[in-house]
Parts: C-alpha cells; sequence; structure tokens
C-alpha cells in the first residue's frame, strides 16, 4: 500500500478520518574522508559540493524511508504536516530526522 507523504495538513477530496499520531524517523550520518577531502579541494574555488548533496539526499531517503515504515505499521494511509530538521550530533556527524502525522483518510461526500 502506497502511503501519501504531504507537508499539507489536508488532502483535497478527503477528509481526516483517524490521527494515529506522530510518526518519524532519522539517521546519523558522517563525513566520509575520501569525500571530505574532495569537498574541501571543492571549497577552493567554490560551488556545490556534490559529495555532501549526494550524502544528504541519502540520508533523507533513509530518514523517510524509516518514517513511512512506522505509518506502515500503524495502517495510516497518509503522512501530513511532514518536516524535516538536521543537528549536528558530533564533529563531523549529523542526524537528519523527518516526521508527521500519520492518518486515515476517507473521501469527501458530495451531497
Amino acid at each position: 500500500m502506497e502511503i501519501l507523504v504531504s507537508t499539507l495538513e489536508a488532502v483535497p477530496g478527503y477528509r481526516v478520518a483517524q490521527v494515529l499520531g506522530v510518526v518519524k524517523g532519522s539517521t546519523v550520518r558522517s563525513k566520509h574522508l575520501g569525500k571530505d577531502l574532495l569537498a574541501g579541494l571543492r571549497t577552493l574555488v567554490g560551488g556545490e559540493l556534490p559529495e555532501y548533496t549526494e550524502m544528504l539526499q541519502e540520508a533523507r531517503e533513509v530518514a523517510e524511508a524509516r518514517m513511512l515504515e512506522e505509518a506502515r505499521r500503524l495502517g495510516a494511509h497518509a503522512v501530513l504536516g511532514v518536516r524535516y530538521a538536521t543537528a549536528s550530533v558530533m564533529q563531523g556527524a549529523a542526524e537528519i530526522l523527518v516526521y508527521g502525522t500519520a492518518v486515515r483518510l476517507e473521501p469527501v461526500r458530495e451531497r
């Protein structure tokens, strides 16, 4: 079953039938020495650091998958109000956190 993920608080055409609670997923990632050296060299000329862009994209995907697994266990149809956050855990390591409200939806009936 595919779970809708949205930053919105509501889904057009549906109403929230049941709030199942907050669901979250996170991962902690550290810099890779080889990628860190390449990124350090790139800072000399400026521009995007693709090594870090790729690492953070993968971390967001892992955190989101963990959130969705928690929502799936609850029987959710959607996770609404989704937000991402990051925090430094220690020198060279950061946590990516994603969270939202797991809900069951039902179609709005036309009168």
